[in-house]
C-alpha cells in the first residue's frame, strides 16, 4: 500500500512540475523570429510611433502549431533584458495574438532607444526560448523636439522661368564646418527639406535615399529622417553638406502648371545630435552661421522636366573640411512653423532596387538608342566619352515608334530630358540626381563623334520605396505569368513614395480612385503596410471641412471629387485591416470614413446620391467616352453604399455600438433604394445597361430580393456573352468582375475571359509587348498604332486588380480571418492550366498553394504557418479518394472535415505542410 502510495504522490508531483520542466528544462522550443514594430519595420531608427504594436513569427518546425501565450519584455539597455526590463513586461499573457500587440509600458520619448524580447509557449504550454534583442529609436515626434531652423540659399538673382511661368530653381549647395575634442560615440543627424535633400557628411552620402523626405501635404505636414552618422564623423574638423532642389514642393505639379505650394526657393532643416567620448554632447543646427551657393553643377533639377548637369561648375571637395567657401554667401534663415507638423517619416524611401543593363541598341535619326527591356521607373546610370563644350542629351520613352524614334507624345508637356554639359574631353558618368522618369529606352546624342556606344553605357537604376516582395505567382501558361510581371512593374513604377497614377508624363499624382482599386492586389506583390498607411495619413489631412475626399492626393486639384475615388479612404482601410489584422489602421482612419458617407449623404436627392464625377472611366466601346455608359447617380448611390457598409464594420470592430446600429439603419435604406430605383422585378436594370452596373450591385451586396438577385446574375452573363465573353468595363467595373463571377459559380466564364487575347482583355497588350500595364486597354496595337496621346500612358497598374483573383482563387489562397489568422486555401482548377502556385508571406508566416491537375488526378501542396489555420477545399474530387501526407484524408488525425457537395469538400488544418493526392 505505502509503495502504491508513493507511485501516486511520484505522479501528482510529475504532474504539477512539468510547466515548470517547460520553463527551466535544458530544451526549450526554438525562439520567435521576425520581430517587427508598427507595420513591419525591423530595427528602425527614427521611429515615429510612441506606442507601436509588436510582432513576431513563430519557428517552423514540427513541435509548434500555435501560441498559447507570450511574454514582451522591453527596457533601455539590452544588457537589463530579459530579467530586469525598466520599460515593460507583460508578465505572461495568454494569448495565441503574436501580431500589432500594441506597447504599454512606460511613456516614450523622442531619440529615446528601446530593447526587447519576446518568447511564447506553445499548444501544449511548452515554452520557447527568448528571442534575440530587437531594438527600435525614436525620432523627434513634433515641433517642440525641433531647435533648428530652415536655411536656404538666398537666390539674390532672378531665377529663370518654364514656358509655363514657374520658377526654375538650380540646385542650392549648403555647407557648415564643426570640430570634435575627442572621439565620437554616437551620432544622429535628423533632416528634412522643403523639396527634396541630399545630405554628405566628409565626402559621403548619408543614406540610400534619393527623392527624400517624400511627398505630403507640405503646407500640413513635412516627414523627417533620422540616420545614425556615428561612423562618418571623426575627431578633428569634420564637414556637413546638404543639396537642396525643388521636388514636389516647389515645382509644377498637376494640371495647371504652376507651382505646387511654395513661392519661395526651397530650404532645408537639421540637427546633428552628438555624444562624444568625453561624455559632452554637442547639437549643431541649421542656422545663420551656413554657408550656401546656387552656382553648383546642377543647374536645375524638375520632375517632369529633367536635370541640367554643368560638369565645368563642380567642385571638388565641398562637402569636406577645408573647403574654401569664402565666396559662398550666408544662408537665410526662416523660424519653424508650428501650423506645419515636422514629423518622422512613417513608411520606407525610395532608393534604387534594381539595376536594369541595357539589352539592345539601335541607331536613331537623332542618335542612338538603349533598350534596357523593361518599362521602368527611375533614373539611368550614363556613361559616354565626351568632348569638351559638348552636351550629352539624354532622352527617354516607354516605346517606339514604328520608325524606331522615340515615342514621347505621351508625355505631353513633360520635357522629360537630361543634360550633361561636358568641361573636358574624357569620359564621364552622370546619374541624376533630383528627378525620375518613366522609360524603357534611353537615346543618348553629343558624345565624342567616332565612338562605338556599348551595353554598358546605359544602366536603368529602378528606384521605388523601399518594401520588400511579399508574394508570387506562377503557372502554365506563359501569358498568365507574363501579366503577373506585368502587374508587378506596374507596382514598381508607380508606389515612388506615393501611389501615382502614372510615372512618366506630366502628372504623377497620387489618384485616389486608382489607389483603391489596386490596393488589394498590391499586399499580394509586396510589404506595402506602411506605405498605404502613410498616405492614408495624407487622405486626412487633404479631407475638406464638409467630408470631401480629393480625386488626388496630396490634392493639387482643388475641390474636385469622384465616387470611386474617394471612397479609398474606406476601402483602403479595410482591405488593409483584412490583409493585415491590425485595428489601428481603423482606429486612425474611422472618423474620415464617417465624415466621406456623411458628404455623399448631402448630395442624396429622395434615395438616390446625386453626385458626379470619372464614371466607369475608360470603359471600351462607350459611347459617352472616358466616362463610361454607367450613369452616374448609380455608381455614386452604390460606392455611398459599399463604403457605409464598410464603415459600419469598421463600427463593429473598433466596439462602437451606437455608430454601428445607426449606420446600419442607413444602409438599408440605401441597399433598399438602390434596388428600387435601378432594377425591375426580373433584375433587369431599368436604365443604361452595363456590365459594371450589374457588378456594383452584386459586387456590393445591393440586391436584397432573391428573385431580381437570380436575374441580375443572369443578366450579367448575358452581357458578358453578347460581348463575345469579353469585358466591357472601365476601372470601376474591371476589379469587381472576377470576384462576382466567381460569387455566382462562374469562375469559368472568368478563365475566359481572362484567357481572351483579342481586345479588350489583359492578353491582348501583351500581344502587342506591354512589359507593365497599360491604362488603355489599347494604348497600342501593332495594326493600329498608338492611342489618344492626350491620355495613353503605358505604365498604370489599375487593370491589375486581376491580381487579386490570380492570387485568391487560381492560386487559391485568401484570408478567412483578418491578417490570415484562418486562410482559406481553395483554388479554381481550369483546363487551360496544368499547374499553378502562389507563395505569400502573411503576418504570420510563409503560406504556400501550389496544385496540379494531369489526367484525372489532382494534387495540392499547401504550407500554413505556425499560429494559422486553414480550410482547405478541393473540388471536382471525393474524400474517398483523397490522400494527405501519404494516409487517407479521413482517417489523418490533424484533418477536421467541414463539409461534403457534390463535386467538392473542405477541411481545416492546423499549421504544417500538407500534400493532398485524389485521383478520380
Amino acid at each position: 500500500m505505502k509503495s502504491a502510495k508513493t507511485i501516486i504522490r511520484i505522479v501528482v508531483i510529475m504532474v504539477f512540475l512539468y510547466p515548470l520542466n517547460s520553463v527551466f528544462g535544458s530544451e526549450p522550443l526554438p525562439s520567435a523570429h521576425s520581430l517587427r514594430i508598427g507595420e513591419g519595420f525591423e530595427n528602425p531608427i527614427g521611429f515615429y510611433d510612441a506606442r507601436p504594436g509588436f510582432s513576431w513569427k513563430l519557428p517552423v518546425c514540427k513541435e509548434v502549431k500555435a501560441q498559447s501565450a507570450y511574454e514582451i519584455v522591453a527596457a533601455s539597455e539590452a544588457t537589463l533584458l530579459p530579467n530586469n526590463p525598466d520599460l515593460w513586461s507583460t508578465q505572461k499573457v495568454k494569448s495565441d495574438r503574436s501580431v500589432w500587440i500594441t506597447y504599454a509600458g512606460k511613456p516614450l520619448n523622442s531619440r529615446q532607444r528601446i530593447y526587447w524580447q519576446v518568447r511564447y509557449w506553445d499548444q501544449a504550454g511548452n515554452v520557447s526560448s527568448w528571442s534575440e534583442v530587437a531594438h527600435f529609436e525614436m525620432g523627434l515626434l513634433n515641433n517642440d523636439y525641433w531647435e533648428a531652423r530652415w536655411i536656404g540659399d538666398p537666390f539674390d538673382n532672378a531665377p529663370d522661368t518654364t514656358k509655363f511661368g514657374t520658377k526654375i530653381y538650380p540646385a542650392q549647395y549648403i555647407r557648415r564646418e564643426v570640430g570634435f575634442d575627442s572621439e565620437v560615440i554616437s551620432a544622429r543627424l535628423h533632416i528634412t527639406a522643403k523639396g527634396v535633400f541630399e545630405a554628405q557628411i566628409n565626402g559621403q552620402k548619408v543614406g540610400e535615399a534619393v527623392m527624400a523626405p517624400g511627398y505630403t501635404p507640405y503646407l500640413k505636414r513635412i516627414e523627417t529622417l533620422t540616420y545614425d552618422v556615428t561612423g562618418m564623423l571623426d575627431k578633428g574638423r569634420n564637414a556637413i553638406g546638404i543639396i537642396v532642389a525643388p521636388g514636389w514642393n516647389t515645382t509644377r505639379i498637376g494640371w495647371s502648371k504652376s507651382q505646387y505650394i511654395e513661392k519661395q526657393p526651397p530650404k532645408m532643416i537639421c540637427q546633428l545630435e552628438v555624444t562624444l567620448n568625453n561624455g559632452l554632447k554637442k547639437m549643431i543646427c541649421s542656422d545663420g552661421m551656413w554657408k550656401s551657393t546656387n552656382r553648383g553643377p546642377i543647374r536645375s533639377s524638375e520632375i517632369y522636366d529633367g536635370e541640367i548637369y554643368d560638369q565645368a561648375l563642380e567642385f571638388d571637395g565641398w562637402s569636406r573640411a577645408g573647403f574654401d567657401d569664402t565666396m559662398w554667401k550666408n544662408v537665410v534663415v526662416e523660424s519653424v512653423d508650428a501650423s506645419v507638423a515636422l514629423q518622422p517619416k512613417r513608411h520606407h524611401q525610395v532608393k534604387v532596387k534594381h539595376e536594369l543593363p541595357a539589352q539592345k541598341i539601335t541607331k536613331s535619326g537623332m542618335g542612338i538608342i538603349f533598350d534596357v527591356g523593361q518599362n521602368m521607373v527611375g533614373v539611368p546610370k550614363v556613361k559616354a566619352p565626351m568632348k569638351k563644350g559638348d552636351t550629352l542629351i539624354i532622352r527617354f520613352a516607354e516605346m517606339l515608334q514604328d520608325n524606331g524614334e522615340l515615342y514621347t507624345e505621351s508625355y505631353r508637356s513633360a520635357h522629360s530630358t537630361d543634360y550633361y554639359i561636358a568641361s573636358k574631353d574624357g569620359w564621364i558618368e552622370y546619374i541624376p540626381k533630383f528627378t525620375f522618369h518613366g522609360f524603357r529606352y534611353v537615346e543618348l546624342t553629343g558624345f565624342a563623334s567616332g565612338s562605338t556606344p556599348g551595353n554598358d553605357w546605359v544602366t536603368g537604376l529602378v528606384q521605388y520605396s523601399d518594401f520588400n516582395k511579399n508574394g508570387d505567382f506562377s503557372s502554365s501558361d506563359a501569358q498568365l505569368n507574363q501579366l503577373q510581371r506585368n502587374i508587378e512593374w506596374g507596382l514598381r513604377g508607380n508606389f515612388f513614395d506615393i501611389p501615382t497614377d502614372c510615372p512618366q508624363r506630366d502628372e504623377r499624382m497620387g489618384w485616389t480612385g486608382d489607389a483603391q482599386i489596386f490596393a488589394p492586389t498590391s499586399y499580394f506583390l509586396a510589404d506595402v503596410h506602411s506605405f498605404w498607411t502613410s498616405w492614408l495619413q495624407s487622405v486626412r489631412e487633404e479631407q475638406a471641412s464638409d467630408g470631401r475626399i480629393p480625386i488626388v492626393v496630396p490634392n493639387v486639384a482643388k475641390d474636385r471629387v469622384s465616387p470611386g475615388w474617394g471612397d479609398a479612404i474606406a476601402i483602403i482601410p479595410w482591405e488593409t485591416y483584412i490583409r493585415t489584422g491590425e485595428v489601428k489602421v481603423l482606429e486612425e482612419n474611422y472618423e474620415a470614413m464617417k465624415r466621406w458617407v456623411d458628404f455623399y449623404l448631402a448630395h442624396q436627392k429622395g434615395e438616390i446620391i446625386e453626385l458626379k464625377g470619372f464614371g466607369d472611366w475608360l470603359q471600351p466601346f462607350s459611347s459617352l467616352g472616358n466616362f463610361g455608359e454607367t450613369p452616374l447617380d448609380m455608381i455614386a448611390t452604390a460606392f455611398c453604399a459599399y463604403s457605409m457598409r464598410l464603415t459600419m464594420q469598421a463600427a463593429e470592430v473598433l466596439g462602437y455600438k451606437a455608430d454601428h446600429e445607426e449606420l446600419g439603419r442607413t444602409y438599408r435604406k440605401l441597399r433598399s433604394a438602390f434596388e428600387s430605383h435601378f432594377f425591375d422585378a426580373a433584375g433587369k436594370i431599368v436604365v443604361s445597361e452595363t456590365q459594371t452596373g450589374y457588378l456594383m450591385a452584386l459586387g456590393f451586396d445591393l440586391l436584397t430580393d432573391p428573385l431580381i438577385r437570380k436575374g441580375a446574375e443572369q443578366n450579367l452573363v448575358g452581357l458578358i456573352e453578347k460581348a463575345d465573353n469579353h469585358l466591357r468595363t472601365g476601372f470601376l467595373g474591371t476589379p469587381l468582375l472576377a470576384p462576382v463571377l466567381d460569387q455566382i459559380g462562374r469562375a469559368d466564364l472568368m478563365y475566359t475571359i481572362l484567357f481572351q487575347e483579342s481586345y479588350p482583355s489583359w492578353f491582348y497588350s501583351i500581344n502587342q509587348g506591354a512589359t507593365t500595364m497599360w491604362e488603355r486597354w489599347n494604348s497600342y496595337s501593332r495594326d493600329k498604332g498608338f492611342g489618344d496621346a492626350g491620355m495613353n500612358s503605358f505604365n498604370h497598374y489599375a487593370y491589375g486588380a486581376i491580381g487579386q483573383w490570380m492570387y485568391e482563387r487560381i492560386a487559391g489562397i485568401s484570408p478567412l480571418l483578418p491578417g490570415y489568422k484562418k486562410i482559406r486555401i481553395a483554388p479554381y482548377p481550369d483546363n487551360r492550366l496544368t499547374f499553378a502556385k502562389g507563395e505569400y508571406e502573411s503576418p504570420y508566416g510563409r503560406i504556400v498553394s501550389q496544385w496540379s491537375s494531369d489526367e484525372g488526378r489532382f494534387t495540392l501542396h499547401a504550407v500554413v504557418p505556425p499560429n494559422s489555420v486553414a480550410l482547405i477545399v478541393i473540388r471536382k474530387s471525393t474524400l474517398k479518394s483523397t490522400v494527405i501526407n501519404g494516409e487517407k484524408l479521413k482517417k489523418h488525425k490533424s484533418v477536421k472535415i467541414i463539409e461534403q457537395g457534390a463535386d467538392y469538400f473542405s477541411f481545416e488544418v492546423p499549421a504544417g505542410t500538407y500534400d493532398i493526392r485524389s485521383d478520380n
